[in-house]
């Protein structure tokens, strides 16, 4: 990790493993501010992206554990904005080149991402692409609409697949998250933070950074895609995640640190229990990491990448089930995400085993290398 940070892949990486419920490696290296000279600390802050979305999947299960709903309920009961749902007969075609929906879109589909709704990140392309202008929200961006406002204008636009049909990934856990707001009855943000962060003690986990905190919250870069060089793309004097968004993206919007991650995939790794609070039962986790997609939606390409050869994908993480599809060491039942600026986390039963990767630097095959080297070396190094 070291040799990336001197290399100036990247200014600064944390390193956090638990094994066998101990902290077995610890480190930090590099720079939270390189322009300042602000070394990397043990509680800097980062943005994690879609590392949000295992959490808004957990908190989704909490409700169905309630009997708030089942997955395989449709979701026009919480969201008139979305029933009665067309789609796209070409995906790249007119918007007014539509079919109708040959189902309601499920519980399931939003956890799944095969919701068949138009996502930012999957559908950059055509008249759909450019009708969505306005809705990304997460990655810190903030739209100016309210959830409502934000709802009505996705339920606008047709689908982009049949629900059920194919793997969108996007805004899917967006909605999930507005679907436990609705359901609960109280905001997405409220039930995250009194549902999940206070009882775990995640202090430093929300969808934006209060003023007293700034000084803690990493720079992130970006790669210039013409250039290929290194450029700031959010710095904390002016950071996009200073305000409070007016639509929490639950597939994107979270920071947090990696003590207060470490927490959260504690207690899935626990079987749902960490240090005598418990939020889901073992057999809810068994089933969220359990692979849901089709033999026929795993030889899809994820962002032109053969991503389901090795894994499949469960309720909002994805799930080892073949380790020559990995292609690098691992461990069957392995589960875990990563988000889009560079941050990855996976649990390891069989190892009893959560590991962290924490930097900020967004999108990038430098990110991808680090991730990869970093699972190996942590399965190198384990000696017994």
């Amino acid at each position: 990790m070291k040799h990336y940070v001197d290399q100036r892949a990247v200014i600064g990486i944390q390193t956090l493993i638990h094994r066998q419920g101990e902290e077995a490696h610890s480190d930090v290296i590099g720079w939270q501010d390189d322009e300042a000279g602000i070394p990397l600390e043990r509680d800097t802050i980062f943005r994690i992206a879609s590392m949000s979305k295992p959490v808004t999947s957990v908190s989704a299960l909490m409700l169905l554990e309630e009997g708030a709903f089942a997955l395989s309920d449709p979701i026009d009961r919480w969201f008139p904005e979305l029933a009665n749902r067309v789609v796209l007969r070409d995906p790249l075609g007119p918007l007014d080149y539509t079919q109708p929906a040959k189902r309601p879109i499920t519980v399931l589909d939003l956890f799944t991402h095969r919701s068949g709704l138009a996502s930012s990140l999957a559908n950059i392309e055509g008249p759909i692409a450019l009708a969505m202008k306005g809705l990304t929200s997460g990655l810190g961006l903030r739209t100016p609409l309210g959830v409502d406002a934000w709802l009505k204008k996705l339920g606008e636009l047709p689908l982009v697949y049949q629900p059920g049909a194919r793997m969108n990934y996007g805004f899917s856990t967006d909605i999930l998250g507005f679907l436990v707001a609705r359901a609960s009855g109280l905001s997405f943000p409220d039930f995250l933070q009194t549902r999940i962060f206070e009882p775990l003690g995640m202090t430093d986990t929300a969808f934006w950074v209060p003023p007293h905190k700034l000084e803690r919250l990493s720079l992130n870069y970006a790669t210039d895609w013409k250039s290929g060089q290194r450029v700031l793309d959010d710095h904390p004097r002016d950071s996009r995640w200073a305000v409070q968004p007016s639509v929490p993206s639950g597939a994107g919007g979270l920071v947090s640190t990696a003590d207060d991650y470490q927490k959260f995939a504690g207690m899935l790794l626990n079987g749902g229990e960490l240090d005598g609070v418990r939020l889901l039962s073992r057999k809810t986790i068994e089933l969220m990491t359990t692979d849901f997609l089709t033999p026929e939606q795993r030889t899809q390409p994820f962002f032109g990448v053969d991503m389901w050869a090795g894994q499949g994908f469960g309720l909002g993480v994805w799930v080892v089930d073949n380790l020559a599809g990995m292609g690098t060491p691992s461990s069957i039942g392995q589960y875990g995400w990563g988000g889009a600026f560079g941050t990855n986390w996976f649990n390891d039963p069989e190892e009893d085993m959560v590991c962290l990767l924490m930097m900020q630097m967004l999108v990038g095959a430098p990110t991808t290398q680090i991730a990869r080297d970093f699972t190996t070396l942590v399965y190198a190094a384990i000696d017994d």
